[in-house]
């Protein structure tokens, strides 16, 4: 699964959700959508506009998890740690 670490870059940069929305151009609620991990897909064109507000590279923001690693990775208990 291909994460985005939205949150942290944020965080790194001190920048806002509500700033770095008006700096991308798009809603505070699409960019949250994103944030959370509920939307299925991002355009280029965002992916590019976000890297460009923060000053970073798509690499910053993108994460590969294996699935079988999502659990642990995601901070989320093992169904066998139940």
């Amino acid at each position: 699964m291909i994460v985005l670490r939205l949150d942290r870059m944020l965080a790194e940069r001190k920048v806002s959700s509500k700033e770095l929305a008006e700096r991308v151009g798009i809603s505070p609620v699409n960019l949250s959508r994103i944030k959370t991990g509920k939307v299925t897909a991002v355009r280029f064109s965002t992916l590019e506009a976000l890297c460009q507000a923060l000053d970073c590279q798509p690499g910053d923001l993108l994460e590969y998890i294996p699935n079988d690693q999502l659990p642990g990775r995601m901070g989320l208990a093992d169904e066998q740690d139940r």
